[in-house]
């Protein structure tokens, strides 16, 4: 197979990342989620520029699910990161998290999941997968105490995109 000099993983990867960008400065702008909205969004907690707590971080060593949904404040997004407060156990949180650290984003209420393949410290840093399906239904009332599962926990049945589907076989 020829080499891919141009990196279209990269790029998908990229421009489903900018889908998560996009929304979370939506509601930064406005202060809260539209109708039913709300977001599960799993990331690596050791991830480059990543910004937790150490209670956090004792807790969630590799990685950790977070819910916007109700309670937040202070939501900022850049270009490459969003920072958010959360309440934790009755406990206010600061949270930095980077886009290249999100392995999921999934929103129950329209049932639209991403799932990014990025590996954790230690992991074969291998061609990026990535699939974008409808996810099974989440009970609304879950809280980042209680997340739901993380990303790719929900039902694969419908349509699946993943990079390996384009690439070329021999």
């Amino acid at each position: 197979m020829a080499q891919d000099h141009i990196r279209y993983d990269i790029l998908a990867q990229d421009a489903l990342r900018s889908v998560i960008r996009k929304v979370l400065s939506e509601v930064a702008v406005t202060g809260h989620l539209p109708g039913e909205h709300h977001f599960f969004i799993t990331f690596l907690t050791n991830a480059p520029g990543v910004r937790i707590s150490q209670h956090l971080k004792a807790k969630y060593a590799e990685q950790m699910t977070i819910v916007i949904q109700h309670q937040f404040w202070d939501l900022k997004v850049t270009e490459s990161q969003f920072e958010i407060g959360l309440s934790f156990s009755d406990t206010p949180e600061k949270l930095v998290i980077p886009f290249n650290a999100i392995r999921g984003f999934y929103d129950p209420s329209v049932s639209f999941e991403l799932e990014f393949d990025v590996p954790a410290a230690g992991e074969d840093e291998g061609a990026a997968e990535i699939t974008a399906y409808p996810a099974a239904e989440t009970a609304a009332d879950e809280t980042p105490d209680d997340p739901a599962p993380p990303a790719g926990g929900g039902d694969k049945s419908g349509s699946v995109v993943s990079l390996d589907s384009f690439r070329k076989k021999n």
